[in-house]
């Protein structure tokens, strides 16, 4: 029987890769994104690539959505077995003091709680089933810190702790949660936010060992060897994907 995974953000950038990468694998893909486009697109390729999926729209900042693309899932696909825990979003780049309480709840809403609110609905099934893989997404903003994106950290740096702490609480019940935490990464977001801040680009790539910015693909197979079998015997990891950049810190 094959598995089955939800992906948020799955759209674009990290979670539409990751999707493609699981379909190679025979994987089923649930893809949730609050792009209608992206997230059709996304199911295309993966139906494309031998492997079944569904879209659900959602906004992962409300917690009722968020359980419905869960219901959704086990609907259609009777279970689930992966969960790559990916929606976020970057912000404006602007300096702490400088940023509107509106993006900072923003933020705070898709990163944080969408991602609290997917592990809580997601792992629920999970625990009722035998156990699941989960992983997060962090990022070099998760274990370091970095100057224009603070409410970011923030959340990527809680990310961590939750990873490590539902370790303590639910690996005897079959759960796998790690983290992944990539460097700057040519994804669309990544993208929108150079094109607005054209110095950070340039500032990011000196400050990477390798010089060169991380792809969306290297990312993905990370995520598969996280997210299946091959990996079990890893749990409440974060693992850095980044080119050297946070260990040159």
């Amino acid at each position: 029987m094959s598995k089955v995974a939800i992906i948020t953000g799955g759209g674009s950038g990290l979670g539409r890769s990751a999707a493609l990468r699981l379909a190679e694998e025979g994987v089923n893909i649930s893809v949730v994104d609050i792009d209608e486009d992206g997230g059709n697109g996304t199911v295309d390729l993966v139906k494309n690539a031998g492997a079944d999926a569904i879209f659900i729209k959602a906004d992962v900042s409300k917690a009722e959505e968020v359980k419905k693309y869960v219901d959704e899932t086990v609907e259609k696909f009777g279970t689930i077995d992966y969960f790559f825990n990916n929606a976020g979003i970057s912000g404006s780049g602007a300096f702490y003091l400088d940023t509107e309480i509106e993006e900072i709840e923003k933020i705070v809403g898709i990163n944080l709680l969408g991602a609290l609110y997917g592990i809580r609905y997601v792992a629920e099934v999970m625990v009722k089933n035998g156990g699941g893989s989960i992983v997060n997404t962090s990022s070099s903003a998760g274990v370091i810190g970095q100057s224009t994106v603070v409410t970011y950290s923030a959340t990527k740096h809680a990310l961590v702790g939750i990873t490590k702490s539902l370790v303590a609480e639910y690996a005897k019940d079959g759960l796998r949660i790690n983290a992944v935490a990539p460097g700057p990464t040519e994804t669309p977001m990544v993208k929108s936010y150079f094109e607005a801040n054209p110095q950070m680009k340039k500032s990011a790539e000196e400050g990477i060992p390798q010089k060169r910015l991380g792809t969306p693909e290297e990312v993905a197979e990370l995520v598969a060897f996280l997210l299946t079998s091959k990996a079990e015997y890893i749990n409440g990891e974060v693992i850095r994907i980044d080119g050297g950049f946070t260990n040159s810190k």
